[in-house]
């Protein structure tokens, strides 16, 4: 069986679908051994487009998340009130930190989980938290933490952990991708990329042993990317023989149309009600 890949909410929606937009991603992941929701968007959207595109969620067993802001996670309540059985929610113990939005001139506004870890747990919900890669099976596997190895990938300057009173710059080691092995290569899903995409990538090989990268689907957060690094980036990219990239979310629509001009065929919008085989 191919891998499914079918974007269940993301900012911008797919034409004639009728399915919501919402700042924010949901992905499904379809393989052989497994049915996986990676992230759950930001409220209703995700689950109200489930219903519109009439997706079974019968199989599905495992839940993970990308980081803990609320546009990746707080979909969740009402996902599992659809799903209706226990759910495996997999994601790094930092999920649960207190996560602030600082810009400067600008009141300090939370953009954490949104719900109580309990809540979650009433409704089926059990976590499996870990800081490691997790194996689930021979060809699927989430990143762990993502060692930040480029010069010129940074974690966004904006985002603190509120302790106590006193805020501190957000090392973002919650962010998690998904790699699943294929025979043309490696399937990398990504939440956000805080932590840099080619980061990420990188860690995909490392872990996985596998070198080529056939596709990568999700938010890039380029959207405030400099030319320079936007330059690093696609040589990077290139370099790593990329066939599919399809962007969400925080790529930004200056960086994904520069990302257009330079993939071609190769790249496409990932929005919501997107599905493809790969």
């Amino acid at each position: 069986m191919p891998t499914q890949i079918t974007t269940l909410s993301e900012n911008t929606a797919s034409r004639g679908t009728g399915v919501l937009a919402e700042w924010g991603l949901s992905i499904l992941v379809e393989t052989d051994s497994h049915k996986i929701i990676f992230d759950t968007g930001a409220s209703f959207s995700t689950a109200s487009n489930v219903v519109e595109m009439g997706i079974d969620l019968s199989r599905v067993d495992k839940i993970i998340f990308s980081h803990g802001h609320l546009d990746h996670t707080g979909g969740l309540l009402p996902l599992l009130k659809l799903i209706r059985k226990p759910v495996e929610i997999i994601a790094h113990p930092d999920i649960w930190d207190n996560k602030y939005v600082k810009s400067p001139g600008e009141k300090e506004r939370y953009i954490g989980v949104p719900f109580r870890r309990e809540a979650a747990e009433g409704l089926g919900a059990h976590f499996k938290l870990t800081a490691e890669p997790l194996w689930l099976s021979e060809s699927i596997v989430t990143s762990g933490e993502i060692p930040m190895l480029t010069d010129y990938e940074s974690i966004d300057s904006v985002l603190y952990i509120k302790e106590n009173d006193d805020f501190k710059p957000d090392p973002l080691r919650d962010d998690l991708a998904l790699f699943i092995k294929s025979q043309e290569g490696l399937i990398v899903i990504l939440g956000c990329a805080h932590r840099g995409i080619i980061n990420t990538l990188k860690h995909a090989q490392n872990i996985t042993g596998v070198e080529p990268i056939y596709a990568v689907i999700g938010g890039t957060h380029l959207m405030s990317a400099s030319p320079q690094r936007m330059d690093s980036t696609i040589a990077a990219l290139r370099n790593m023989g990329i066939q599919r990239l399809g962007v969400s979310h925080c790529t930004g629509l200056a960086a994904s149309a520069i990302l257009a001009q330079a993939f071609g065929d190769k790249f496409f919008f990932n929005n919501a009600g997107t599905s493809l085989s790969l």
